[in-house]
């Protein structure tokens, strides 16, 4: 069953005030669970492409400028102006939710920023990315040699 965007929104909201408070009161544990689920939240909005997106777009104008710095994070790319105003403004406070806005600001600006890249919307439905290749089929590198023998237990006195 495919929950409805608002719903996931709402699911979103929640796991991001969630964490914020389990961060506060020192339980990173909780806090990482909430961080999980809020991002859950996230990819299936996204798996419903721009109109998932638009969706979590009405959090920009969230009381809480945690939820509203989580949002346009992660949105800089699909609504670059509007998510760059809500981050700009929270960056201008002191705290870890004005440090978070300031980061992503950072990381967007220096290109390095990459929390729902393009090229997943470039893909058609269905399609799959080509598999990684695995350590064993990398080919084997020569190793270099210094001329000298590497020593085995057969080489020690006794051995």
């Amino acid at each position: 069953m495919v929950k409805s965007f608002e719903k996931l929104v709402e699911e979103f909201a929640y796991h991001v005030q969630a964490q914020t408070e389990q961060i506060v009161a020192g339980d990173a544990k909780i806090g990482n669970k909430h961080a999980k689920k809020a991002i859950a939240a996230f990819m299936q909005l996204r798996a419903g492409g721009d109109a998932g997106r638009d969706a979590l777009a009405v959090l920009f104008t969230h009381p809480r400028m945690d939820v509203r710095v989580s949002a346009a994070a992660l949105l800089l790319r699909h609504r670059t102006a509007e998510a760059k105003a809500v981050l700009e403004e929270a960056a201008k406070g002191k705290g870890l939710v004005p440090f978070e806005a300031s980061e992503a600001l950072k990381r967007w600006e220096e290109g390095t920023w990459a929390l729902d890249p393009a090229e997943d919307d470039e893909r058609q439905p269905g399609a799959t990315r080509p598999a990684q290749p695995s350590k064993l089929s990398h080919p084997r590198t020569e190793r270099t040699t210094t001329g000298k023998r590497r020593g085995s237990k057969r080489d020690k006195p006794g051995g």
